[in-house]
C-alpha cells in the first residue's frame, strides 16, 4: 500500500532541541497506526525543495528506479530553511508540489532544526526517519563514495587525534571549517568540501552517534549545489532563485507541475520592514540568539533609521567602534561572554576580538583598529556555501 500524502504541523511555535524525542514521538503519534504499519519498506529523503527542480526529480526517479516497491518518506523544511533564511514557496505549495512528484508520506521538519546548521538539521531530520522505521536515507552526493563518507565520520568521532589537530590549527588562525578539512586531510588524506557531501557527513554522524539502525546511500548529483547560473542540464535550486529573483526564465529548468506554484515568491530582503518593526517593539532582545547586552539599545537606535540590512550594517562601520585583539585562557573568554562556534574545539589559549559593546567573539580577527577603517559595505549577492551555510558576498569601499 501506498500513502497518498500526510503532512503533520501540529507542533507550538517554539521548541527546545532538548526535547526533540518527545517532539518525534508526538508526531507519530497523530500518523494513523494503519498507516504507519504498512512501512515496512522505506526509503527516506531530507530537503527542503527550494524550490522543486528537475535536479529533485532525477533523485526521486532514481530511487524509484532502483527500489520500485519501497515507500518513499519525505522529511522537509517548511517556510523557513537552514541559517533562517526564508522559502521563497510557503511549505504548503512545497507540499503539494512533493505530492505531484509521487512522495508518499511527508513530515515537516520542525522549525528549530530546519533552520540550524547541518548537524542539528541533520539529526531532526535522521532522528524523524529512524522513529518511523525507514531502511535508508538516500542523498545526493558529489563523490558518490558512501565508504569515504564513513571513514571521514568515523574519523571525527572515534581517532582521538583529530580533535587536537583541529585546536592546533585553530589556534594558528584557522576558522573551523577550514581547521576542520585539514585535520580530515592529515588523518584520512581524504578532502570533501562538496556542500553535498559535507551534508551526507552530518546524516552518517547523526547516525553513528545515535547507534541508529537506518542506513546510508548516495546518489551521484549531476550538478553543483551552488551554481549561479542556469545551465541546459539540471540547474541548481540556487541559480533558480537567482533566476526568479532577475524575473528570468526557468520553466525548463523546473518540472511541469512546479510552474502554477512560483507566484507570490519570497525573499529575505522581503522582511526587512517585519525585523525593524519587531526590533524596535520587542522590549527584551537579549532574549535572542547572538543579542548581548549593549547590542539590543544599539540595534534599536540605529535600524529606526535604516531601510535595508546593507545600510543598518554601514551605520555600525561609520560609528568608528574600536577593535580589540585579546590573548587570554578560553574559560576567561567565555566568561568575558566571547562567542564561538564548536567551542570545545578550540585550545586553552585564545584569540579573542571585541568590538566595543557590539561583539565579541574568538576568531581569526578583522585586521583592523576600528570600524570605519573597513569602508562602506555592499552585498554583491548571497548564495549557499556548504551544508547549512548561507554565504553573502559583499565588498568593502
Amino acid at each position: 500500500m501506498l500513502i497518498t500524502g500526510y503532512w503533520y504541523e501540529d507542533l507550538p511555535p517554539v521548541i527546545d532541541i532538548i526535547n526533540m524525542k518527545a517532539i518525534i514521538e508526538r508526531i507519530i503519534e497523530n500518523i494513523d497506526n494503519h498507516i504507519y504499519d504498512d512501512f515496512y519498506k522505506t526509503n527516506g529523503i531530507i530537503t527542503e525543495y527550494n524550490p522543486f527542480h528537475n535536479g529533485h526529480l532525477y533523485h526521486l526517479n532514481k530511487i524509484k528506479e532502483k527500489y520500485p516497491d519501497h515507500t518513499i518518506i519525505l522529511v522537509m523544511s517548511g517556510n523557513f530553511t537552514e541559517r533562517g533564511d526564508v522559502s521563497i514557496i510557503d511549505k504548503w505549495k512545497k507540499k503539494n508540489i512533493a505530492l505531484q512528484a509521487g512522495i508518499d508520506l511527508i513530515v515537516e521538519l520542525p522549525f528549530p532544526f530546519a533552520t540550524q546548521s547541518a548537524d542539528y538539521f541533520s539529526y531532526g531530520a535522521i532522528t524523524i526517519l529512524e522513529y518511523l522505521n525507514v531502511e535508508k536515507v538516500v542523498f545526493g552526493s558529489e563523490s558518490n563514495n558512501i565508504e569515504d563518507l564513513e571513514t571521514i565520520v568515523d574519523c571525527q568521532l572515534n581517532n582521538e587525534d583529530f580533535d587536537k589537530l583541529v585546536k592546533i590549527y585553530s589556534k594558528f588562525g584557522k576558522n573551523y571549517p577550514t581547521a576542520l578539512s585539514l585535520a580530515l586531510k592529515d588523518l584520512t588524506g581524504k578532502e570533501i568540501t562538496t556542500p553535498n557531501d559535507l551534508l551526507g557527513i552530518s546524516y552518517i554522524k547523526a547516525i553513528k552517534k545515535n547507534n541508529y539502525k537506518i542506513k546510508a546511500e548516495t546518489i551521484k548529483r549531476t550538478n553543483l549545489y551552488h551554481e549561479e547560473e542556469l545551465n541546459e542540464e539540471i540547474s541548481s535550486a540556487t541559480a533558480i532563485r537567482k533566476a526568479l529573483k532577475e524575473k528570468k526564465d526557468i520553466e525548463k529548468h523546473v518540472p511541469d507541475f512546479t510552474i502554477p506554484y512560483l507566484n507570490n515568491l519570497h525573499f529575505i530582503e522581503d522582511y526587512f520592514t517585519l525585523l525593524k518593526y519587531k526590533i524596535l517593539t520587542e522590549d527584551n532582545l537579549s532574549q535572542y540568539q547572538t543579542v548581548d547586552e549593549g547590542i539590543d539599545q544599539l540595534l534599536k537606535n540605529e535600524i529606526s533609521n535604516s531601510s535595508s540590512y546593507e545600510e543598518l550594517v554601514n551605520k555600525y562601520i561609520e560609528m568608528e567602534i574600536p577593535v580589540e585583539r585579546l590573548e587570554m585562557k578560553k574559560e576567561e573568554a567565555l566568561k568575558m561572554g566571547a562567542e564561538a562556534m564548536f567551542i570545545d574545539k578550540y585550545g586553552d589559549e585564545v584569540i579573542v576580538y571585541k568590538i566595543g559593546d557590539v561583539s565579541i567573539e574568538l576568531c581569526g580577527g578583522p585586521h583592523v583598529s576600528n570600524t570605519k577603517e573597513l569602508g562602506t559595505f555592499k552585498i554583491k549577492k548571497e548564495e549557499a556555501s556548504s551544508a547549512g551555510v548561507r554565504r553573502i558576498k559583499a565588498v568593502l569601499n
